[in-house]
């Protein structure tokens, strides 16, 4: 089973605006929102296949409790309710597809692999893919 706890700092980010873009977010919100997240703390807990991942940025903080296999309640990047389901797409790569509560908007998923030293994090929205290098602190 895979490792993903510890602390992770981003090293690396492509394609974040366009995917705000995508999720209709408008150009003001973009800037502050791609400021934010430009440097992201990460933290993950894991035990199992049980896993606690805390996001922390200059202005916003999202935690998210979950078990590989079930269901639970999330927030899109741009903040909307949405159900999700996490599964094992490989050996070291677990995929979220998320499912929006209310409303009508782009499909959207995550995934986070382990590769080596690093975590690669992406973000989808519809054909839209952000992709985010982390390496332990």
């Amino acid at each position: 089973m895979p490792n993903f706890a510890g602390t992770w700092k981003m090293r690396k980010s492509e394609n974040f605006d366009e995917l705000l873009k995508t999720l209709g977010v408008n150009a003001m919100l973009r800037r502050v929102a791609g400021a934010a997240a430009s440097n992201p703390h990460v933290e993950i807990r894991q035990d199992g296949e049980q896993f606690y991942i805390k996001t922390s940025t200059t202005v916003r903080t999202t935690e998210i409790n979950f078990q590989i296999g079930e269901e639970f309640n999330e927030e899109t990047v741009d903040g909307r309710k949405c159900k999700s389901l996490a599964t094992w797409e490989t050996e070291n790569k677990m995929r979220c597809q998320q499912t929006l509560v209310d409303g009508i908007g782009p499909k959207t998923y995550w995934t986070r692999e382990l590769s080596g030293n690093e975590l690669i994090l992406t973000f989808g929205a519809d054909d839209v893919v952000c992709t985010r290098i982390y390496v332990r602190e």
